[in-house]
């Protein structure tokens, strides 16, 4: 059974549909990129997949256990984001708060997994320094470290490239797809540009405003 799967799905604001008959599924393994450009539906599908958006008609229904706290979402980042007043390991340690229930501190486990995500990101030797100094470049690698404590099935990136210069945004779409390879995570990536999501995803789906 898919992990998600959208059928014929729906979407209204206000009695206006802004997406219509939306069908696709992901299976555990999956690289799906949703390509579309600006007003054709990205942010209102994200919101149905993150289940934050009831569909108007149709159905998303999740299957092999994926539970929400298994789903995890990198969203373009806000100003007040980059401006965040917290060290690199704070940071990526917070992806990890809905794993430690009640207690009070972060477990030893927590911590190496924290530094693992830190060192698979490349991202050691800033892990003192604080968020709002590093570049838009370190600043996504280190909200991709904090996604990856996160989730343990699913990640949905959305335009996690937005306002990188080219090299460096084809570096870190390289991470990404060592991740999707090598750490067992379902991805599905949110795009607006058809020709780079050709060479990121294995399957497609695109948004027609």
């Amino acid at each position: 059974m898919s992990l998600i799967k959208c059928e014929h799905a729906c979407f209204a604001y206000e009695c206006r549909n802004v997406l219509n008959d939306i069908s696709f599924s992901v299976n555990e393994g999956d690289f799906l990129a949703v390509v579309g450009e600006n007003g054709a539906g990205k942010s209102t599908l994200i919101k149905g997949l993150l289940r934050l958006k009831e569909p108007s008609s149709g159905q998303i229904i999740y299957g092999n256990g994926l539970n929400a706290d298994e789903i995890d979402y990198l969203p373009q980042q806000t100003m007040v984001q980059k401006d965040l007043p917290a060290s690199v390991y704070e940071v990526v340690l917070s992806g990890c708060l809905n794993k430690i229930g009640h207690h009070i501190f972060y477990s030893p486990k927590i911590k190496k997994s924290a530094n693992e995500k830190i060192h698979l990101l490349g991202i050691d030797g800033l892990k003192k320094r604080c968020y709002r100094e590093l570049s838009g470049d370190q600043q996504q690698r280190v909200m991709l470290a904090r996604a990856m404590c996160a989730t343990q099935k699913l990640l949905v990136l959305d335009e996690p490239v937005t306002g990188l210069d080219p090299v460096i945004a084809g570096n870190l779409y390289d991470i990404i797809r060592e991740i999707h390879k090598n750490q067992n995570i379902t991805i599905i990536l949110i795009i607006h540009d058809a020709r780079g999501a050709v060479h990121q995803a294995d399957i497609f789906c695109t948004l027609r405003g």
